[in-house]
């Protein structure tokens, strides 16, 4: 029996995206490089997920042979095509945040009205002070405190205005007879300026990003990459 490691390289049908993998720098290019992750093709690394900041040059984050780790992005088998990122993935998209879905967090600020939780999205999930026990709470801080881990349910998703809200109460398995539910306080003046302020600031971000990926998507560079990825499977092939 042949006591040699299995070699066999990974199958691209195998790997699902955000996964996150080991490899070798392979070859530098003008757009990006192509990474060696033990797959059956190699990866393609482009310039705009190096970092999250403008990079100009590849050779100013890569070298030849570098150990890097990296994450899958977009993966497309049948095409035999891989991309990755060296840019840590959100735990969670747009499109995965459900209501009812259960989460883990970090506290990051807490508010006379609430606290907002670092959950590895997009942007913060927020807790109001109504949804964090059954009881009256009188300060939010009494039930958690900033890095202060907390799970909770997801009760809203406004992907328009980036919103995330949770909360700990729904946890219990209790649910009250609606003549049971006190009615619901509108928020202060306080507290929308708040609110708002930080959907703008939300806004503003996802302007600048949408700028930024919009360029790196552009037609031009797709055209180029996907020259060069045939390039260079048609030279790996030889």
């Amino acid at each position: 029996m042949s006591n040699e490691p299995n070699t066999a390289p990974i199958k691209l049908a195998d790997l699902k995206s955000k996964m996150k993998l080991a490899g070798k720098v392979k070859k530098v290019e003008l757009f990006g490089a192509f990474i060696d992750v033990g797959a059956e093709r190699d990866g393609f690394l482009h310039i705009s997920q190096l970092r999250k900041e403008k990079t100009n040059r590849v050779q100013d984050v890569l070298t030849l042979d570098q150990d890097v780790t990296v994450w899958a992005r977009k993966v497309d088998a049948p095409a035999g095509r891989l991309d990755l990122t060296l840019i840590e993935p959100l735990a969670y998209d747009w499109d995965e945040l459900k209501t009812g879905l259960i989460v883990k967090g970090k506290t990051i600020k807490v508010e006379r009205f609430g606290a907002f939780v670092d959950i590895g999205a997009e942007r913060p999930a927020f807790i109001h002070v109504r949804e964090m026990m059954s009881g009256h709470v009188d300060d939010p801080s009494e039930v958690v405190k900033v890095g202060q881990e907390v799970e909770a349910k997801v009760i809203g998703v406004d992907r328009k205005k980036r919103r995330i809200d949770m909360s700990i109460k729904a946890l219990d398995d209790f649910t009250p007879e609606a003549s049971d539910v006190p009615e619901e306080k509108p928020m202060t003046a306080m507290e929308t300026a708040l609110r708002n302020a930080m959907d703008g600031l939300a806004r503003d971000n996802d302007a600048k990003r949408r700028k930024k990926n919009d360029a790196a998507r552009s037609h031009a560079l797709e055209d180029v990459y996907e020259r060069t990825r045939q390039h260079h499977v048609a030279n790996t092939k030889k």
